[in-house]
């Protein structure tokens, strides 16, 4: 269970959501339907695609979401709400729809990633925490898939707890990493919460609370012979510890009936070291050793280090993982896209003299088109809801920006991606666990082409519209640029 249902967070939202609800209230428009999209506009790293992570706690949020008696009284004294507002949100219920991208599935800017639709004060509201979950498990979840892409198999285990910015940081920063492909985390409450395995074996102060490392190590061979790792880099990693490590295999490990877990190495040149402890190791028979690598690592390293031939075999990533430190924002966005005027739907656009932070009006469905041969995504296609594809006659995609650059596509495949989460403030859609997240993660990047996966300058993935929503787009674009 989240955690943001145990702690009353109605009021960890922006300020200005709270004045704007209060001002449509006094102005009698709370429960006007609008629409509101959250899509992002960069991929961090400038990397080929993103990954949706975060959903489960925006469920969970949105179901819980309630005003007390405690909020109430704080928001009063504030001296500026309107009476009957305060009373209206003692009886608050969510009731709006939701849409949005499953869990795991890649994702590119400018395409709705969820859609909020209800009455303009509840759907405004929600705004921040929105933002906040799917920002911050959809960053590590990206990083988390080019760490482990950059480990060429090799399993990744998340280490980062103790580096990251606050303890809800560490619990969901560990679950997107696990839906970005990590092999499990250091943190243990993310094992209780989400079933993701809590792995780990020693530090160094073991190794310094004893009279020798050899006394060490024989102590936690002893413990947990089923599970052996040693962390031989606390003195020196060739002269004491592959020797004392190979010794308490010897003599402690293999003699229980069990092989030796590994040998972790945290410092110093891991691509020497390793390549020396594999061979002192082999030396003596115990090929099957494997030598797990941890120490400030990003996908970066790993791929260097795997060029010059380390050999390592698994790696624990801490800090720059669970922080993203290279790039640590995900830059997602909430923006209006339409109200209703009765029955009808009406598109609202925000227009900028920045071209990309010009909006995408109406209220619309994501189709994303594959190959039929081979199952690999050819692009996405960004449509009005009441638009229908039909994928057994061709269909002309063309760049939304650079019109003249066109392509019919037959014998494709084509699939909504995004799927209803709430109607009516009712949940109607059940999160997977994490486990099916990060194999259905694993499925879909497969779809990915290989140039759309490079590290560096990878091929940009296109993201289209119909003809029929860039026709309104630029119509309003249009209408509201020229002067009165």
């Amino acid at each position: 269970m989240s955690r943001f249902v145990d702690a009353n967070l109605t009021l960890l939202a922006d300020f200005y959501e709270l004045t704007m609800a209060n001002g449509y209230f006094h102005e009698g428009i709370s429960d006007q339907v609008a629409y509101f999209d959250m899509f992002f506009r960069h991929v961090p790293e400038d990397g080929g695609f993103a990954i949706m992570a975060g959903l489960e706690q925006v469920i969970h949020y949105l179901s819980n979401l309630t005003f007390d008696q405690e909020d109430i009284d704080f928001l009063e004294s504030k001296n500026i709400f309107d009476k009957g507002f305060l009373d209206s949100l003692l009886h608050f219920h969510f009731s709006c729809d939701v849409w949005a991208v499953p869990e795991g599935t890649p994702i590119f800017p400018g395409e709705p990633i969820l859609t909020v639709r209800g009455p303009v004060a509840q759907a405004q509201f929600v705004e921040t925490m929105i933002l906040l979950l799917i920002n911050h498990q959809s960053l590590i979840a990206t990083k988390a898939n080019r760490i482990v892409r950059a480990a060429e198999g090799r399993p990744v285990m998340e280490f980062g707890s103790r580096r990251a910015q606050g303890g809800d940081a560490a619990i969901y920063g560990a679950r997107a990493a696990v839906i970005g492909g990590c092999v499990g985390t250091a943190c243990t409450i993310a094992d209780k919460q989400f079933g993701i395995p809590a792995m780990g074996t020693m530090a160094h102060s073991w190794v310094q609370m004893f009279d020798s490392e050899l006394d060490a190590f024989r102590a936690y061979a002893r413990l947990y012979p089923q599970n052996c790792v040693l962390l031989i880099d606390t003195y020196n990693v060739l002269k004491s510890g592959v020797p004392n490590a190979i010794r308490v295999f010897q003599e402690e490990v293999i003699p229980r009936g069990f092989r030796p877990g590994g040998v972790r190495i945290d410092s110093g040149d891991i691509t020497y070291l390793s390549k020396q402890t594999r061979e002192m190791l082999n030396k003596v028979g115990l090929t099957d050793c494997s030598i797990v690598a941890s120490n400030s690592l990003d996908e970066v390293i790993i791929r260097d280090i795997l060029a010059q031939g380390a050999q390592v075999d698994s790696f624990g990533v801490g800090e720059r993982l669970i922080t993203s430190k290279s790039e640590p924002v995900f830059g997602g966005v909430y923006k209006l896209v339409a109200v209703e005027n009765g029955e009808k739907i009406v598109p609202k656009i925000k227009i900028s003299e920045n071209v990309e932070k010009i909006t995408t009006p109406g209220f619309k469905q994501v189709w994303r088109l594959y190959e039929r041969e081979n199952g690999k995504a050819i692009a996405d296609l960004v449509a009005l809801a009441e638009e229908k594809i039909d994928s057994a006659k061709a269909y002309e995609l063309f760049d939304p920006e650079f019109t003249w650059k066109r392509k019919i596509i037959h014998d494709y495949t084509i699939k909504p991606l995004l799927k209803p989460i709430f109607y009516q403030g009712k949940c109607v859609y059940k999160s997977p666990s994490v486990k099916k997240i990060a194999a259905f993660c694993k499925e879909q990047i497969a779809t990915m082409w290989s140039e759309v996966l490079r590290f560096e300058n990878p091929h940009r993935y296109y993201v289209d519209l119909s003809q029929s929503l860039w026709k309104l787009k630029h119509q309003m674009l249009e209408k509201l640029s020229t002067p009165n």
